[in-house]
């Protein structure tokens, strides 16, 4: 029982370790769109459709380079094609659900600002 706790454990601080990794690695993609989105007028919308392009195109890369062959790159499209779209549209819904709370707390903190 010992035994399966200190697994546990282990795995629970690997998983942790990995998450921040996960979270440093997209911070330094979000600081760089951030930052070319710090000149005078910024096209937002062409920025993330960079993004968006760039993540698509390594994808199908890392898919690829995956494979063992064009016959098993054939077969696994499909199948990551979904696992793609389903993580993105996941981690896009979440990332709404956030600011959309952001948003209601900032309206909340106006109107008080307003009624003092």
């Amino acid at each position: 029982m010992n035994q399966t706790n200190n697994q546990q454990k282990d795995f629970n601080q690997k998983q942790l370790e990995a998450n921040k990794n996960f979270i440093k690695l997209a911070d330094v993609f979000i600081a760089q769109a951030n930052k070319l989105c710090e000149v005078e007028s910024p096209d937002h919308q062409l920025i993330n459709a960079a993004l968006l392009y760039a993540s698509a195109r390594f994808s199908a890369f890392i898919t690829a380079s995956m494979s063992a062959s064009k016959a098993n790159y054939d077969q696994s499209t499909d199948k990551a094609i979904e696992f793609y779209t389903a993580e993105f549209n996941k981690m896009l819904k979440e990332h709404m659900k956030q600011y959309g709370q952001v948003l209601t707390n900032k309206e909340k903190t106006e109107k008080q600002s307003e009624n003092s």
